[in-house]
């Protein structure tokens, strides 16, 4: 059973301002496509795409109505990502990224810093890393934050960074945000595949950051918005990578049906035999039951958020698992259409690309074999006195 809190914590919002938002992400996908090879050249997005993108609204997903944003219900933001991916995979993860943080940022840190930061309906992109710990000094008014992190994705299209760090006399895991200027930063985003993401290192010394620009790591409770935010960063997570995955695998099926049917009937065509219709069938079960699962676990998870409750041990852990069979299921289609398409998937454009994102995609470690492990412990009902923390399962005191 899940806990409950007190009915002033709010009900679950889906938003009227969704379905405009896709038909204005529709229209504006054959750019954000076009963009595509350009984003890679220059290992984040164009001013073209991002402006396109602010002026649809699609930051505005996760910030709590009451600052002007759309506080968007989970089933719609997955909707919205994987619009954003299946137009282009670093689209898709840059979005994802940069609109999580911002919202949460405006959801839980003080009051005093949220005035400043999304004042008169306006916002600030956040990006940045709340996995890896750096360390944090306690002093008058605030903290000194030290560390260096990676994987800060969107980083080029923000103006602040989010990051974690352990505060060193209380053994306390805060999230610190501070100006993008005021942390170094090494553009090293040099790597295979989602190279539009900028998903580039910082590091900080001594940075003196307000006690007002933080919040706990794990907190549940929000400043602002409602039950929404009663899932916590980790499950907000399992809400966009799960939209990432689908929405690339989508697109990567659609191009091998595309590229199936010019090929159909030519002399030795692969596509016309019979092992291709049933590996391409069996593709479009793997995905659409992928999406089901997905679907399922989060209308579940509305249910609790709205009825008042948090997210029990077993919905967190489907959570997790209905992220990380996406990215894998996404994972074995992208490898019958890198098979069938044969040689136009080495060559330069979209099916490489993609090809190159997915597997990228497959490296976070949402969707690694840690948190997998960590499901079935759960599931089996050998974990009976544990929960998640982040992505670790670990036994409860």
């Amino acid at each position: 059973m899940s806990q409950t809190l007190t009915e002033t914590a709010g009900r679950l919002h889906v938003s009227g301002e969704v379905p405009a938002l896709l038909e204005r992400l529709a229209e504006i996908t054959p750019l954000l496509s076009s963009q595509a090879a350009l984003n890679e050249e220059l290992g984040h997005l164009t001013d073209v795409s991002a402006r396109a993108l602010h002026e649809a609204g699609v930051f505005l997903l996760g910030i709590p109505r009451e600052l002007g944003g759309y506080e968007a219900s989970p089933r719609q933001v997955i909707e919205v990502i994987e619009k954003l991916s299946y137009a282009d995979a670093s689209t898709g993860w840059a979005v994802m990224a940069l609109q999580m943080i911002t919202g949460t940022t405006a959801a839980y840190q003080g009051a005093e810093a949220t005035a400043e930061l999304f004042a008169d309906g306006n916002y600030h992109l956040m990006a940045g890393q709340g996995t890896r710990l750096g360390t944090a000094k306690k002093v008058d008014g605030g903290y000194l934050l030290t560390g260096t992190w990676s994987f800060a994705s969107g980083l080029p299209h923000a103006s602040h960074i989010h990051t974690a760090g352990l505060v060193q006399e209380t053994g306390q895991a805060l999230i610190f945000t501070f100006p993008k200027e005021q942390a170094t930063i090494v553009d090293n985003w040099d790597v295979m595949g989602l190279k539009a993401t900028g998903s580039i290192d910082y590091s900080t010394q001594d940075l003196f950051v307000p006690e007002a620009y933080t919040y706990d790591v794990a907190t549940k409770e929000s400043v602002h918005g409602g039950a929404l935010y009663r899932m916590g960063l980790a499950n907000m997570s399992g809400i966009n990578h799960a939209g990432w995955a689908l929405g690339v695998g989508r697109r990567m099926l659609d191009e091998l049906r595309t590229l199936a049917r010019k090929k159909s009937g030519t002399p030795g065509a692969s596509v016309d035999t019979d092992q291709f219709a049933a590996e391409y069938a069996k593709a479009e079960a793997t995905l659409r039951s992928a999406r089901a699962f997905v679907l399922d676990v989060w209308a579940g998870n509305e249910a609790t958020l709205d009825a008042g409750g948090l997210l029990s041990t077993e919905q967190e852990t489907l959570t997790r698992l209905a992220l990380n069979n996406a990215t894998w299921s996404a994972h074995e289609v992208c490898m019958v259409v890198y098979k069938w398409a044969a040689t136009a998937a080495l060559r330069e454009g979209d099916l490489q690309r993609f090809f190159r994102d997915m597997h990228a995609g497959t490296q976070h470690m949402t969707s690694g074999p840690v948190v997998l492990q960590g499901c079935g412990r759960v599931l089996s009902g050998l974990a009976k006195d544990s929960q998640w923390v982040f992505f670790s399962l670990v036994g409860q005191e």
